[in-house]
């Protein structure tokens, strides 16, 4: 596995596939990987002859008093695990690589964007758009996958997909969880002993709402209500929001109408989690 940080070293790497006429595909992250991150390379080896990895903490698309500077990073740990995975190649560009200083251009995603994370995070679904529209046109790749832990990101590339014409499939995975339900992410490790166990609200509030929904409520409102009380019992846990969507348009519904986004976050101490599930009827 090769390790690059210039765009012009992957560019050069993906003419001489395409020369081969290898199939690519992409798992762009943030690097900190973790066995969500392993799964979605493993998927993309299985189905391409050829895979990249972008380990690249993007900085338009945190806001003000996120955690930017303290995003955890580990560039040695990444590349062995992609290479276990099967990777061909880690792209690990620096920011000024991406951007330039008078960078102006941005990818803006209306609608699918105002509810759940965006509502709270305004500016953070226009950095994904465009570094993920950037690492697409970098890359150029058949296939690019992404998690279904960050469901409501999921649609929205996959609409921007659509609504921009890239020759791109977007492949979605299921999430990933610890032995305990917790969902696997990069900011569990913010977690002290204490919060650890209290993030487990989580997954139980989302058991709960599958188990609801599958015993047949048909009220959206009753299951997030439901969920919602479940989470106040946990002392450490102060709800973002819980909230049910329509999973294509992530526009809010009063009923279980497949397909249905139920998803959440909340902050455990001072770090943000999300969960969700997507019930299919």
């Amino acid at each position: 596995m090769k390790i690059v940080k210039t765009i012009s070293e992957v560019r050069n790497s993906v003419k001489e596939w395409k020369k081969q006429g290898l199939s690519i595909g992409l798992v762009p992250t943030m690097g900190y990987l973790h066995e969500g991150h392993k799964s979605l390379i493993e998927r993309a080896h299985k189905e391409n002859d050829v895979v990249v990895v972008s380990d690249f903490v993007n900085p338009v698309q945190f806001g003000p008093n996120e955690d930017l500077a303290t995003y955890p990073r580990d560039l040695e740990r990444d590349a062995k695990l992609c290479e276990e995975a099967g990777a061909a190649l880690l792209f690990n560009p620096e920011p000024d690589e991406m951007y330039f200083e008078d960078f102006h251009t941005y990818v803006n995603m209306e609608s699918l964007s105002d509810e759940l994370c965006g509502k709270t995070r305004p500016t953070h679904f226009r950095g994904v758009c465009t570094v993920v529209s950037k690492l697409f046109n970098i890359v150029t790749p058949d296939r690019a996958y992404f998690g279904q832990k960050d469901a409501q990101q999921l649609a929205i590339i996959r609409r921007m997909v659509r609504d921009l014409n890239f020759d791109i499939e977007i492949v979605g995975c299921p999430i990933i969880r610890e032995k305990d339900g917790l969902a696997k992410s990069s900011r569990n490790t913010y977690l002290n002993e204490e919060e650890r166990k209290a993030a487990l609200i989580l997954s139980k509030a989302v058991r709960l709402g599958i188990e609801l929904a599958e015993n047949g409520e048909k009220s959206a409102d009753k299951i997030v209500s439901e969920m919602k009380k479940l989470i106040e019992t946990e002392p450490l846990a102060k709800i973002d929001y819980v909230k049910a969507v329509d999973a294509n348009s992530i526009e809010i519904i009063s009923e279980m109408k497949p397909p249905v986004l139920v998803a959440m976050a909340v902050y455990i101490g001072k770090t943000r989690l999300i969960d969700n599930f997507i019930y299919e009827g």
